[in-house]
């Protein structure tokens, strides 16, 4: 009897044990429950697993750097000299505070930058940049356009005017090409606006082994100021010589 209980048991406990397997079995599908991975088969159908992006030669061998202007490079403006007012001198009462205060306040307003917008003799913009390249030999060469208007100002007069423009490649922090062009354009009417067209053609760099160079183009007005101030300082060594 007592054999009989216990076989009834182990048999219960049987039935019991492949109704939880079976049930495992059901619930280890895709949702990854209880999956062990036996006689578990790859999906052919399935997609690879996504790998790391690579540049094709192809696309490197497409690759133009893109030209940028930089914030601040997009205008350059002219005016005309004027005569600078000399310092304003105050009548000194003698009491040191107020001549003081009095001096601060003429210096305060000597300081105060004048509207220059009567004086402006033309105002020169960038609209629009591109750019075009070719390989050889190891080497990019690029041209790179720069289109933009001129608009003549109260104290412009008819004639040529030169604009600072500055062409640059850079890798990084590396400067590969800089070049800053004086260019000429003659404005006849100062009633309309001026287009204008400048190309860079002689931008030749080492030919890229990734997309990350930098092309800028714009005004470069610091580096125009210092050719300019260098050259009235020609023009007076010159004529002391001569006196």
């Amino acid at each position: 009897m007592a054999f009989r209980t216990f076989s009834g048991r182990f048999l219960a406990g049987l039935a019991l044990t492949g109704f939880m397997l079976a049930a495992a079995g059901c619930q280890s599908g895709d949702n990854g429950i209880l999956n062990l991975g036996i006689g578990k088969k790859e999906d052919p159908t399935a997609p690879p697993p996504p790998q790391d992006p690579k540049i094709l030669a192809s696309q490197l061998q497409a690759y133009c750097p893109r030209v940028t202007v930089r914030d601040g490079t997009a205008f350059f403006n002219t005016y005309s000299r004027e005569a600078q007012k000399p310092k304003p001198r105050i009548k000194k009462t003698g009491d040191a505070a107020q001549d003081a205060a009095a001096q601060a306040e003429a210096d305060a307003a000597a300081a105060t930058p004048p509207d220059d917008s009567a004086n402006i003799i033309y105002q020169a913009s960038v609209s629009d940049v591109t750019r075009d390249c070719s390989r050889a030999n190891g080497q990019l060469t690029m041209k790179i356009a720069v289109a933009g208007k001129i608009v003549p100002g109260p104290k412009f007069s008819p004639g040529t005017i030169t604009m600072p423009i500055r062409t640059a490649v850079m890798h990084g922090t590396e400067v590969l090409y800089s070049q800053l062009h004086q260019y000429q354009v003659q404005v006849t009417d100062p009633s309309v606006a001026t287009q204008f067209v400048f190309t860079d053609s002689n931008v030749v760099v080492p030919e890229p082994t990734a997309q990350d160079y930098q092309a800028f183009a714009g005004y470069d007005e610091t580096a125009h100021q210092a050719t300019a101030d260098k050259s009235k300082k020609t023009r007076r060594k010159r004529a002391a010589a001569t006196n």
